[in-house]
């Protein structure tokens, strides 16, 4: 199980940042407006790192991403271990091959104010989070989504540009941990063929449905 715990925080990032569908409001910075109003595709290789709340490292990986708008991705992590993270539109798959293990979850279904629940095209930004533009620090410019309700178990997500393209996304959790993503050789607006976001278990594998609580 513990090969797994790099999953989760892409899924948050993925879901808030990168492939969040509707449009920006009021509070935006003109980053963030001009990537979730012209960028309809986007791949880009990354590397992530996960630190606890006293900066060490508690695990290290990377491969590449895609996104295609509305609501379908792909996470392929070559480093430590093997695993894919599909978002067909209406699953969610993360399959981790060493475990020959699936898990499978609804994208949309009662999610609250998270990072889903956006990508499912059901949030509001200005709704659902207080959005700061904390200026410029080296050469990335930095935007921070904090959620107003506890619902998505994170305290907030930052946003690094660098001449217009997303190059840094950072999320502190509720346990204090930052999980960091750093891209490389990304290009947006490309054709992106169909089956990169179709999933269908291997024969053999276990396949696991994760139920989501209905939100109240």
């Amino acid at each position: 199980m513990a090969k797994r715990i790099f999953a989760i925080p892409v899924l948050v990032l993925l879901g808030a940042v990168s492939v969040y569908a509707a449009t920006p409001r009021s509070g935006d910075t003109s980053n963030l407006q001009r990537f979730f109003t012209d960028v309809k595709s986007y791949t880009a290789k990354f590397s992530q790192v996960v630190l606890d709340d006293s900066l060490n490292v508690l695990q290290e990986s990377s491969g590449t991403m895609w996104i295609q708008r509305p609501n379908k991705f792909r996470w392929d992590y070559d480093v430590p271990f093997e695993q894919h993270i599909v978002g067909d539109g209406e699953k969610i798959w993360v399959y981790d091959v060493e475990l020959q293990q699936v898990t499978v979850r609804q994208l949309t279904g009662g999610l609250g104010a998270t990072p889903a629940m956006l990508l499912a095209g059901r949030g509001e930004l200005d709704k659902d989070f207080v959005v700061k533009n904390l200026g410029t620090q080296g050469k990335l410019q930095w935007t921070q989504l904090t959620p107003r309700s506890d619902d998505g178990g994170f305290e907030n997500i930052r946003v690094g540009f660098e001449n217009g393209k997303i190059r840094v996304l950072e999320m502190i959790d509720s346990f204090g941990h930052m999980t960091r993503v750093v891209m490389s050789d990304s290009r947006a607006n490309i054709k992106i063929g169909s089956a990169k976001f179709v999933f269908k278990p291997p024969p053999g594998v276990d396949v696991m449905r994760e139920r989501v609580p209905r939100r109240r």
